[in-house]
């Protein structure tokens, strides 16, 4: 069995792919100049307490978080100083979530600050995956982390055009299962629903019913796999393929096994009266498909293309036309405007242009 960590560096951006043989098994995307924050301690204040809900609101540098009752808000008054950790990162417009923070070392009195970073994707995996080599293909990037990886870090190349490619499905809303069957999958502020259809996989199988189990029961562990790469978190709903709702508990068992290797450990709830899977699975950083949303993605993929361009073009000036809201979003991720300048040696210029909705200039010369 071989098992490696992958890591592929772009201006204020990495992608962390995990493989198992081969085949990606974890994945997360690693912004530098705008982490989501989770294993971070900070020095807060309670600003706010919220007996409706249970805890209270504390304002942290740059941001306000809630903290629990039943996480160490309890007893606490408003302007109380609290010692915090990010258990959650901010997710759908809401802050991040936080839990009473026992660190060791760390001032507890005076205004609210970041006082220790969380750990980054690249660390959490390895941390995870202790035995995996990790191969870093961006050199600056694989000097930064060495302090911490140690002789794990090791040079390596470009993510190849399978892994590409599939890193790309993941953004896809369909999934392709063996046999003719996909999984649509269809992510809202509320839940995730997920559906199983059977396409043509079942023209072929004299017993419908039998067919329609043999689908399911294949498809599981993509559909748990798929919920892992993309960090599907919450309610997640299922709708098997074709079979009668009465019959779809016996894909329980199977299901519940699918899910077992998952580390944040969902829970199958059972099934409602419309015959649809209850999953649950604890969100703690932000789904791959809000990660890959907005301006600053479209940014940060921006920088990665003109890098590359770059590299092939000595003489271009790397020249950025792009929608106000994705210059807004550069110049507000400092990080990666400096990593875009060490990678290329040279400075970008970013044009605001308010006729385009995406960016459409890779440079000039």
């Amino acid at each position: 069995m071989s098992l490696r960590i992958h890591v592929a560096g772009t201006p204020g951006q990495a992608r962390v792919a995990v493989l198992r043989d081969g085949a990606l098994e974890d994945y997360a995307i690693w912004r530098q100049g705008a982490p989501d924050g989770v294993g971070d301690i900070h020095r807060g204040r309670v600003r706010a307490i919220v007996p409706a809900m249970a805890g209270a609101f504390v304002a942290l540098a740059g941001a306000e978080g809630f903290l629990p009752d039943t996480a160490g808000a309890a007893g606490r008054g408003v302007g109380d100083a609290v010692l915090v950790r990010v258990v959650r990162a901010a997710l759908g417009g809401k802050g991040p979530r936080l839990a009473a923070a026992d660190a060791a070392g760390l001032a507890a009195a005076g205004p609210p600050a970041l006082l220790r970073a969380g750990p980054n994707p690249v660390e959490r995996l390895a941390a995870l995956y202790p035995d995996a080599e990790i191969g870093i293909d961006d050199p600056a990037l694989r000097a930064a982390l060495r302090p911490v990886l140690g002789a794990r870090a090791v040079a390596a190349a470009r993510f190849d055009d399978t892994l590409e490619a599939e890193i790309e499905a993941l953004a896809a809303t369909m999934v392709a299962l063996p046999g003719g069957g996909a999984l649509h999958i269809h992510p809202t502020p509320a839940l995730c629903a997920i559906d199983i259809d059977t396409g043509a996989a079942s023209g072929a199988r004299a017993s419908k019913p039998a067919a329609q189990l043999a689908l399911n029961l294949a498809a599981l562990a993509e559909l748990a796999r798929q919920i892992r790469l993309r960090n599907l978190g919450g309610a997640i709903l299922v709708d098997f393929a074709g079979m009668a709702v009465r019959r779809r508990p016996m894909l329980a068992e199977p299901l519940a096994a699918a899910l077992a290797a998952d580390p944040l450990r969902p829970r199958l709830l059972g099934f409602t009266q419309l015959g649809l899977a209850e999953i649950l699975r604890p969100v703690v950083h932000p789904p791959l498909h809000e990660v890959l949303a907005g301006p600053h993605a479209a940014g940060l993929a921006a920088l990665a293309a003109l890098a590359r361009d770059c590299a092939a073009r000595p003489a271009l000036r790397p020249v950025l036309r792009a929608a106000p809201d994705i210059v807004s979003a550069l110049h507000g991720d400092g990080a990666a405007l400096a990593a875009f300048a060490r990678a290329t040696g040279r400075a970008l210029e970013l044009r605001a242009d308010p006729t385009i909705t995406g960016w459409a200039s890779a440079g000039e010369g």
